[in-house]
């Protein structure tokens, strides 16, 4: 009951906050691209909590016991991804005043390429929020609903209306300001689970501290070995195409960067929530550092998943009731920040792109309807598939379709017309769709055969390659026209 409650108070509060941030009306102008109004400093420290969803939240702690801290090699690269990001795309996305980045296709490929690029990134982020919103619904359910009686798709139902509730009005400027809260919801909640396993752990932050640095667990750096996935200039290299991609290809994530009031604005928000998120990935894993030698204190086995280390001590009262508190509002509030703006951009990207009409309060409100629906559904029907490798299949299906959205806007950059105009003829579109369709489906092949036939494992050096081969498929499509 005090989970519920806790739920309960936070939602009001969020309500009372974004609305009082709003306002009484919202334009359409407001709610894609909140005005360019934005203070950068708000944005950045919003974009922190927000680009930490609540599986972030539960997992990355249990990270330690299966690769020790070697995503902080990832983390690393997304600092140099974060830069350029904000000193190559983002000062085109600002020339050419946009607001969906999209729209940046249409102007260089033309309409063909335009739509292509927005229906991937509607397909990848309509399953991938889903499903990262779905774990979070199913640890509430699991730990704290399912004693109550409550049926899982009435959870899904209600968080995702609460959901829509506070964005329904003002969209992008909502969440800059919203975020905000959020995050430092999010981190508190951090920071007094660390204090609190540390009591439990009977050691000050200077004996914690020794105790992480000695752990086997703490291990950065794999240099040694290329074959595995863990190898370093694997996870660095990687990790700076995630960002180019997953951010700065992303409307999600490039929609309130957009709300900044100018350029360098922008680029200070970038830079700054960029060197954040590497300490704030730190803090995670450190939390499951402290959290596996209380494991061994306390006799107990790990849990088979990482998922449910946190939620083993922070959930079930182990750590006091302050703790099933504060993990309930971080947990909520970190999935709730990536889910909103998930929720806002697919619908600004349909209005805009799909549908062109940037102008129509009307239809943008319908469609913020239907994308909430459509991500409830979603929700319960990977709940009703009720398997941990079909998630797994849809995760790697959403990495999958950003390889195009790579090609995309690369052909754009280096092949692309220089300003406006277009260089591949509309009514050969159907070709710019095979081969952005085709190039995940060769990569999954090569991937497969790769692994049959030798130790080399894929990581996420893939994305790399399944954007090279769209490059390189709509270059040759482009000579032939």
């Amino acid at each position: 009951m005090l989970i519920i409650i806790t739920i309960i108070v936070y939602f009001l509060a969020l309500t009372v906050y974004s609305r009082l941030v709003t306002g009484s009306h919202a334009s359409n102008d407001t709610f894609y691209r909140g005005g360019r109004k934005s203070p950068w400093y708000m944005v950045a420290f919003g974009m922190v909590g927000a680009s930490i969803s609540g599986v972030t939240f539960v997992s990355v702690p249990g990270m330690v016991n299966a690769i020790g801290m070697t995503y902080m090699q990832t983390c690393l690269g997304f600092i140099i991804g974060y830069v350029l990001v904000a000193f190559v795309l983002l000062p085109v996305y600002y020339r050419y005043n946009l607001t969906t980045i999209y729209s940046f296709l249409e102007r260089r490929l033309g309409g063909d390429a335009y739509t292509t690029g927005a229906s991937f990134f509607l397909l990848s982020k309509m399953t991938g929020a889903a499903v990262r919103f779905y774990v979070v619904c199913i640890i509430l359910q699991r730990f704290v609903l399912d004693a109550l009686g409550v049926p899982f798709a009435a959870t899904v139902v209600c968080l995702v209306m609460f959901i829509w509730l506070y964005t329904r009005r003002g969209g992008i400027k909502t969440l800059v300001w919203t975020d905000t809260f959020q995050t430092v919801c999010m981190f508190t909640a951090l920071i007094l689970i660390i204090y609190k396993v540390m009591g439990a752990l009977e050691m000050n932050l200077h004996e914690a501290f020794a105790a992480i640095i000695s752990d086997e667990r703490s291990r950065w750096f794999v240099m040694d070995d290329p074959v595995s996935k863990q190898y370093f200039w694997k996870q660095f290299l990687s990790g700076i195409f995630i960002v180019i991609v997953m951010t700065g290809l992303d409307q999600d994530m490039m929609q309130k960067n957009l709300t900044c009031k100018t350029l360098r604005d922008a680029q200070k928000d970038m830079c700054t929530y960029g060197l954040a998120f590497v300490p704030a990935n730190l803090l995670f894993l450190c939390l499951g550092v402290l959290l596996s030698l209380l494991c061994q204190k306390e006799g107990l086995a790990l849990p088979a998943s990482g998922d449910e280390l946190l939620p083993m001590f922070a959930a079930s009262g182990r750590l006091g009731e302050t703790v099933v508190v504060f993990f309930t509002i971080g947990i909520v509030a970190a999935s709730f920040s990536s889910a909103d703006s998930a929720l806002t951009s697919m619908t600004t990207s349909f209005c805009v792109d799909i549908k062109g009409k940037a102008d129509d309060e009307a239809l943008r409100k319908r469609v913020h309807v239907m994308m909430a629906v459509v991500f409830g559904v979603i929700i319960l029907a990977v709940d009703a598939i009720g398997s941990n490798s079909v998630i797994d299949a849809i995760y790697t299906i959403c990495s999958y379709t950003y390889g195009p959205l790579l090609g995309l806007f690369a052909y754009g950059f280096f092949v692309g017309k220089r300003g406006e105009g277009k260089t591949m003829k509309d009514s050969r579109g159907w070709i710019i769709w095979a081969v952005c369709i085709a190039s995940p489906l060769l990569c999954y092949v090569l991937n497969a055969v790769t692994v049959a036939l030798s130790d080399y494992h894929f990581g996420y050096e893939l994305l790399m390659l399944n954007g090279a081969m769209t490059f390189l498929g709509l270059l040759a499509i482009n000579r032939t026209q």
